[in-house]
């Protein structure tokens, strides 16, 4: 893989496989895989987030963003259950608008730390002056 690759977490599965539609639309050279929901239920699965992270796996890196905090805990569990885990990061931005800007870093050719930086801006972002 030529780029930082994402993994896309929620409780939701329409609302990552929605994110990533909208996301393969503004990026399609980056790769993107989704682990929502638990079974057809509200959740997350850690086993489900382990094969997500396999397989968009690359030298490159892994940016791992999440919805809730249960989703975290599952993705810190599958990660420590995999046996490369040094191109691994967990970003900690808002899903929607943090996976946006990680896909275009990503596209543009950044590191992996330079997608963690920018998706992880998006926290300071003011969508509404007052």
């Amino acid at each position: 893989m030529k780029y930082v690759s994402l993994v896309l977490i929620s409780h939701s599965e329409e609302i990552v496989n929605g994110l990533k539609k909208l996301l393969n639309q503004v990026q399609p050279d980056v790769s993107i895989a989704v682990a929502g929901g638990n079974d057809g239920e509200i959740g997350t699965n850690t086993f489900r987030i382990k094969e997500a992270i396999e397989s968009v796996y690359s030298e490159k890196g892994v940016v791992i963003l999440f919805d809730l905090g249960s989703a975290l805990m599952n993705a810190e569990l599958a990660i420590e259950m995999l046996e490369k885990t040094d191109r691994i990061a967990i970003a900690d931005a808002p899903l929607v608008e943090g996976a946006y800007i990680a896909a275009v870093e990503a596209g543009l050719g950044k590191s992996l730390d330079e997608v963690v930086r920018a998706c992880e801006q998006a926290k300071q972002m003011v969508k509404v002056e007052r």
